[in-house]
């Protein structure tokens, strides 16, 4: 079955970038249009920081999410596919790291979603959830985990 749509979340990992590789591998299979999402949620950047805190976090993150998307538009065109490859920049507002990916998944009629097996731990996880557990049962179309744990 042929993937014409293709959506990969990361979070600028190591371990989310083997899920990036092997989305990037697919699309260029199928010769899909490939999304790629970073989406930056405010809890993990506002925690328990004072409001000045929170400002410079913010900034933080947004050097982080333009940094993640410069280095993923240079693979995608090392690999012959910069035409093809969009990278979105997801605030997630009171949402959920998965929700925000599903629903991206919907606006670009996704018909895979690829995310990475393992990624955040400690207290990341325990505030937001396993994000691949969450996309495998409420997204519309299939979904792809990679095995990160080679990372």
């Amino acid at each position: 079955m042929p993937f014409k749509t293709i959506l990969v979340g990361t979070d600028g990992s190591e371990r989310a970038a083997v899920a990036v590789n092997a989305a990037l591998e697919l699309a260029k299979l199928n010769d899909a249009r490939l999304y790629a999402a970073y989406v930056v949620h405010p809890t993990l950047v506002a925690g328990f920081a004072e409001a000045g805190a929170i400002q410079i976090d913010v900034d933080e993150a947004h050097e982080e999410a333009q940094r993640i998307k410069s280095q993923l538009l240079a693979e995608a065109e090392l690999k012959g596919m910069g035409e093809r490859v969009s990278v979105e920049l997801i605030h997630s507002g009171a949402g959920d790291i998965a929700g925000s990916l599903i629903a991206l998944a919907k606006d670009v009629n996704a018909d895979l979603v690829v995310v990475g097996n393992r990624g955040m731990s400690g207290a990341r996880r325990f505030v937001l959830g396993s994000v691949p557990n969450s996309v495998t049962h409420h997204c519309h179309c299939s979904v792809l985990i990679v095995n990160t744990n080679t990372a």
